[in-house]
């Protein structure tokens, strides 16, 4: 009997996405919640820290495998950013929910009448 294992793939690269968006950095196989995903590890860029984005094949347009070297110097050049406080400074915080509740602490009368 033939062992049937496949071998993960890991490249250095660059992702090209739909919408005109390039990431840069180590490229392997992920698979979250039985889907399967392209994790991309973005290298640590001057001030902007180290971060795993996360893509599935309906959004790649494109992949290029490259020397390490090559990529991070793309990923240099393309200054990908994880997601900031300043995009998350304007977001509303979520409600608690506690047991004592009720829906029109969550749904004012002002908002159930668009």
């Amino acid at each position: 009997m033939q062992d049937q294992t496949t071998e993960q793939f890991k490249s250095w690269g660059l992702l090209e996405l739909m919408g005109r968006q390039r990431v840069a950095g180590e490229l392997s196989e992920s698979t979250i919640g039985g889907c399967s995903f392209i994790r991309v590890d973005v290298p640590q860029v001057g001030d902007i820290a180290a971060h795993t984005r996360y893509f599935t094949s309906s959004a790649i347009y494109g992949m290029t495998p490259l020397a390490e070297a090559t990529a991070r110097k793309l990923a240099n050049y393309l200054q990908s950013a994880p997601v900031s406080a300043y995009e998350l400074r304007d977001a509303p915080a979520a409600p608690l929910l506690t047991s004592e509740s009720s829906h029109e602490d969550y749904f004012p009368e002002d908002d159930r009448n668009f």
